[in-house]
């Protein structure tokens, strides 16, 4: 075999080694939004007419009036025999809003909810101090999201589980 034949029997064989390694799969080009994300319970949120939330992190706040809007549960249809997955979403009762945060860390961030009742006094001043949780929604190998999220009830703040 001349020069030309093994050069190309080389590109050839080459091309077919890097082709059968394991390859990562690929991660979505989606950013994180750095908010602290509140869902007002749905036995609550009759009562609440508007929410006024403030977030304090690493010594930098940021406070705002929420835009509140019906929240809503995704409902599982099932999954075709192709491995074609999908789901609905279905008003739940609740009210969701959230609020635009500069950073967002793993420390602890002091929340402060006040707002105003359907009847138009005063929600009581509810106050919560919790650290985001890191996870990883599309695997360890495309990088963790912070998580901020509380429920506001009638109890009071509490950070979102799970």
């Amino acid at each position: 075999m001349g020069r030309p034949g093994l050069l190309i029997a080389l590109m050839t064989t080459a091309g077919l080694a890097t082709a059968c390694e394991p390859y990562a799969p690929p991660c979505p080009a989606i950013a994180q939004a750095t908010v602290v994300a509140v869902t007002v319970a749905a036995d609550y949120a009759p009562e609440v007419r508007s929410l006024h939330l403030k977030a304090c992190q690493d010594g930098n706040c940021k406070e705002g009036e929420l835009e509140l809007c019906p929240g809503s549960a995704s409902i599982d249809q099932g999954c075709d025999a192709y491995g074609a997955c999908s789901a609905t979403s279905s008003p739940d009762g609740t009210k969701v809003g959230s609020l635009m945060l500069d950073v967002l860390t793993e420390s602890v961030i002091d929340v402060t909810a006040t707002g105003t009742a359907t009847d138009g006094s005063a929600l009581p001043v509810r106050t919560l101090t919790f650290r985001p949780r890191a996870n990883y929604p599309f695997g360890e190998q495309c990088g963790r999201f912070l998580d901020a999220s509380v429920i506001l009830d009638r109890d009071g703040l509490r950070a979102r589980e799970g």
